[in-house]
């Protein structure tokens, strides 16, 4: 399964400080429908994700009945982005 769509960088200052994009409502119900064949502990879900012309792995964090996407600090310094930017993510999920 393959998923594009835009979204906002937003940082969660938690106790593990993390960059994050959240999946709209439209695609979360897309990844749902798989969940349950491809979800490991916590409704993780792996994920292989692009944003400009860097790719990489990682797992889907369920929050608030939804779904949001970790960006690494790599990704973000290699394409220039940060907190409040605007990015076109392209997820692939094995399903």
């Amino acid at each position: 399964m393959e998923l594009t769509f835009e979204g906002e960088i937003w940082y969660w200052r938690g106790p593990a400080p993390y960059h994050f994009v959240t999946v709209p409502d439209l695609q979360c119900v897309e990844i749902r429908a798989v969940s349950k064949i491809v979800s490991y502990g916590w409704g993780m879900i792996p994920a292989s994700v692009t944003i400009g012309k860097t790719t990489w792995t990682t797992s889907l964090f369920p929050k608030n009945g939804g779904y949001i996407v970790p960006i690494k600090d790599f990704v973000r310094r290699d394409e220039q982005i940060d907190d409040g930017d605007t990015v076109t993510v392209v997820l692939s999920i094995d399903a």
